[in-house]
């Protein structure tokens, strides 16, 4: 849409005035319960997802529909079944639908974006699963390709060794690392690649420092250089990871 503003602009179609009131309406759409901010991806390179946790139903539908209009491709994060079904049952024509489960993460493209850059996606164990894949879905929506390995935490080391290799063989622009209970691996595999490591605690572990919290001040307190994120915060990540990868 902004492409197309500014197109009718130079060829006179529009005056400055009436182009800069499209450009406003352009970045922002209503609707119930939600303002939609539609022009992000053109301030930030980063487009607007939508948040299924703590919506209804009928709100996230409409959110998350509108959105793919507007833009051409959404990305959806924490989604219910219940939501899922329900703008399932709105996708115009035109739109590819992928659920993706373990990540809880839905994505509508009508077409997907331009790739460039490689992100690789790593975890300590199948419990942290859940955040790390959002971290790779929301990477690969950018236009990032993705490696990922999982369950090659630092109780059994030496199976780390072999897909890192792979990834660093492969050129990966930068490395999340998912790991909860003492959360040391992303410390770990900082020290071994040239990339930059992107550290996602996870709830993972109990008792003192449970839910997360030892992994986060693990992370804050590593030796090694690496970005931390919050906890769960897989979208975050793959975010960070993507910008990195696509200067």
């Amino acid at each position: 849409m902004l492409r197309r503003i500014l197109q009718d602009l130079v060829e006179g179609e529009i005056d400055l005035d009436e182009a800069e009131r499209l450009v406003r309406l352009d970045a922002i759409e209503e609707v119930e319960h939600s303002v939609l901010d539609i022009g992000r991806e053109a301030r930030t390179g980063l487009p607007e997802a939508v948040l299924g946790e703590g919506k209804s139903v009928e709100s996230f539908a409409e959110a998350t529909v509108t959105m793919a209009e507007a833009r051409g491709r959404v990305l959806a994060t924490r989604v219910s079944r219940e939501q899922l079904e329900a703008a399932r049952a709105e996708v115009p024509e035109g739109f590819d639908v992928e659920w993706h489960p373990t990540a809880r993460a839905l994505t509508l493209q009508s077409e997907p974006a331009k790739g460039r850059g490689t992100v690789g996606v790593v975890t300590g164990g199948t419990s942290d699963e859940n955040a790390a894949e959002e971290a790779r879905v929301t990477a690969d929506f950018l236009g990032c390709s993705t490696l990922s390995s999982y369950d090659v935490g630092v109780a059994g080391i030496h199976r780390l060794l072999p897909p890192l290799r792979d990834m660093v063989e492969e050129g990966v622009d930068a490395v999340v690392v998912a790991a909860g209970r003492e959360g040391a691996l992303p410390t770990f595999v900082a020290g071994l690649v040239d990339a930059p490591v992107i550290g996602l605690p996870t709830s993972n572990g109990y008792g003192y420092g449970g839910d997360g919290e030892a992994a986060l001040m693990g992370m804050l307190q590593s030796c090694s250089v690496l970005a931390v994120v919050n906890i769960d915060a897989g979208f975050t990540a793959g975010a960070f990871a993507a910008q990195v990868a696509r200067e």
